[in-house]
């Protein structure tokens, strides 16, 4: 798979990859689809679809009645890896309304719906200076209201990376007030002014490039059967799994994931899972983070 796009444009690669994502998640594919979703010419489509015949011989054959190319029985994806969080993803991103429906490459949607989450007021103009002084490596003065003042002050950040936490974006950043890297809700962002050459390093955000590591597993009061089901749905191993995660970011994960409570306090079938270890000890000093809120 590594090389069957060589010496293809990157336009061409991605034509043929939609191809095959129809044909692997839908069963079929028809030059309308190319052109509607490419803005291409029919006799492009004639041709992306003949190239890619001619790539994947045994993918694809053409169906007289339907008048579309449908997955043969030998199907064998060569322009992607099917990912169903791809996929998935897709349908969560058109049901926040963040992609239309006629950008994703999914031709027919099933019925499909999200837990909806509260819409944050973000400014475009703060997003586009945040990013900026990320990638000039500059300071930027902002006007922040954090959760423990009631005014607005001025301060100066120096942002180097974005997180998300799950519900909302931060922007991960060295305080000029406090001396100390922390993190910053865009949505709280309220007003920039003037950037300056930063002196503070990425590499200096130690918490930010520290991974640690995550063992979870089923609750251990739940019954076997019980257990059996949870591993199921986290692609347990062993009665465990793994989750990476930088260090200043675990203060969400373990929220998100309901580990930041005594396992004891909900009943096991609502708790779930339990944390069975962290390296290095920073579970236990996850609350002391740096966090603007």
């Amino acid at each position: 798979m590594a090389n069957v796009g060589a010496g293809l444009r990157w336009g061409v690669e991605q034509r043929l990859e939609f191809i095959e994502f129809r044909l692997f998640w839908e069963g079929g594919v028809n030059r309308s689809d190319i052109t509607e979703m490419f803005n291409v010419s029919v006799p492009q489509a004639s041709k992306d679809l003949t190239l890619y015949q001619e790539r994947a011989p045994d993918n694809a054959i053409y169906d007289k009645s339907a008048k579309r190319y449908v997955a043969s029985e030998h199907f064998e994806p060569l322009f992607m890896n099917p990912d169903p969080d791809r996929y998935l993803s897709q349908l969560r991103l058109v049901s926040d309304g963040t992609l239309e429906r006629s950008h994703a490459w999914i031709g027919h949607f099933p019925a499909f719906g999200a837990v909806p989450s509260p819409a944050r007021e973000l400014k475009a103009d703060t997003l586009r200076t945040i990013i900026s002084a990320i990638n000039r490596s500059e300071a930027v003065e902002v006007k922040y209201q954090s959760l423990s003042r009631p005014e607005p002050r001025w301060r100066w950040v120096t942002p180097h990376a974005f997180g998300f936490d799950g519900f909302r974006w931060h922007a991960r950043a060295f305080c000029e007030l406090d001396r100390t890297f922390k993190d910053f809700l865009l949505s709280r962002i309220l007003n920039t002014r003037g950037t300056r050459p930063g002196d503070i390093p990425p590499d200096a955000d130690a918490e930010w490039n520290e991974l640690v590591t995550l063992e979870i597993g089923p609750h251990p009061d739940l019954s076997e059967d019980q257990k059996r089901v949870i591993a199921l749905d986290y692609g347990m191993r062993g009665g465990m799994t793994q989750i990476k995660v930088r260090r200043a970011l675990l203060y969400y994960t373990l929220k998100r994931l309901g580990l930041d409570i005594d396992p004891a306090a909900r009943a096991p079938s609502d708790q779930q899972i339990v944390l069975l270890s962290a390296t290095n000890d920073h579970v236990e000093n996850q609350s002391v983070m740096e966090n603007e809120g």
